[in-house]
This record gives structure tokens, C-alpha cells and sequence, in this order.
């Protein structure tokens, strides 16, 4: 979206929401919701108080907004391995596709969703409350793809479909604590290696 984009009194923007919310998920990424000041956003996003405001709304709405890019932009990952073919590729495409966000070269180390909202204050609740949603939905759909997996025979009658989407989302949230931590993209694909040797045959 460009700068041509007029405010409510006619008058054009003096910036390109794009890449104000585009900084504005970086620097959550980064910090985290708790960790993040106003003054933070808009030096990186390079608007005034005002015009964050008027463009996105409060810092809550703001994040919000973060975290819906983030979820169709680095983190597309998980939705595109909901196609894949097999129930083990489905696993092996999310939690490789989580290696790869979490140590993509001029982003933040980790995952926004893990790191975004972990200390529970008063004001970070309704931030946490948003990542924990996103998180739950993703397992949900991890699930639901692993049923379908049961139902068309790719997988035993015997598997544990939430189980199964347990053991994926847990394991892709130590990818992403470990990538914070500092491990390289091939020392986390060892961690899928190792991780999916428990699949069931």
C-alpha cells in the first residue's frame, strides 16, 4: 500500500503503511510486546505518536496487526505444509519451514509467536491471549490434517492425531527457543532429523 493512500480529511499519507507495519512486526519480533515502548515503533516505523495512531490504532491493535503479517509472511510456512501430500511431510515441511524463519539472515532469531508475548503482565495479557489463539489454532489444524490423514489411510487407525499435532508444535517451539538461543539452521535440521524418527510407520 502506498503513500497515495488519503486520510479521512483528504489529505495523503507521509508514509507507506506497508513498510511501517512491516518494521513495526520486525521490531516485535525482536523485543516482544513487553519490550517494545511506543517510542520504539515509531522510530523504526519513522512516524509520530499521532500517525501510528491514526494509521493502526493503540500498540495492542498495533501488534495485532504484526502478527497477521507475520502469520501470512514468515510464518506462511505452516499453512503451506498443511498441502503437503503425506502426514509426515505435512511434519517434516512445518518443522523445517520453522528452522528456516527462525534463522532467515536479516530477521530476528526465534519465532514472534513463542517470544512475542511470554512475560504475563497486566498490559501484555491481551497480547499473550493473541498468541496463544494463533498457537492453539495451529495445532488444531495440525490435528485436523492428521485426521484426515487416519481417514484416507496414510496413517495407521492406531495414531493419535492430537498427539501427533502436540508433538510437531512442541518440538517446533523448541526449535524456535533454541534458535533464540543461538543454534545454526543445521544443528535444528539435526533436531528435525532426530525428531522425526519417532513418526509412526
Amino acid at each position: 500500500m502506498s503513500g497515495s493512500r488519503s486520510t479521512a480529511f483528504g489529505r495523503p499519507r507521509e508514509f507507506d503503511i506497508d513498510e511501517a507495519l512491516e518494521r513495526a512486526m520486525q521490531v516485535f519480533w525482536a523485543r516482544g510486546y513487553d519490550g517494545t515502548s511506543l517510542t520504539d515503533l515509531t522510530g523504526a516505523m519513522g512516524i509520530t505518536k499521532s500517525s501510528m495512531y491514526a494509521a493502526f490504532g493503540n500498540k495492542e491493535q498495533l501488534f495485532r496487526k504484526a502478527v497477521e503479517r507475520y502469520a501470512e509472511g514468515p510464518a506462511s510456512y505452516a499453512t503451506r505444509a498443511l498441502r503437503e501430500p503425506t502426514a509426515r511431510s505435512v511434519a517434516e515441511a512445518f518443522l523445517r519451514g520453522g528452522v528456516r524463519t527462525t534463522t532467515s539472515p536479516g530477521c530476528p532469531t526465534g519465532c514472534l509467536s513463542v517470544q512475542g508475548a511470554l512475560a504475563l503482565t497486566e498490559q501484555s495479557r491481551p497480547a499473550h491471549d493473541t498468541l496463544v489463539d494463533w498457537r492453539n489454532d495451529a495445532g488444531v489444524r495440525l490435528e485436523e490434517r492428521f485426521r484426515r490423514a487416519i481417514e484416507e489411510g496414510d496413517l495407521s487407525r492406531d495414531a493419535d492425531p492430537g498427539r501427533l499435532a502436540r508433538f510437531i508444535m512442541t518440538t517446533a517451539f523448541g526449535i524456535a527457543v533454541q534458535a533464540a538461543n543461538g543454534l545454526r539452521a543445521d544443528e535444528l535440521d539435526e533436531i528435525v532429523d532426530t525428531a522425526l524418527l519417532a513418526w509412526p510407520t
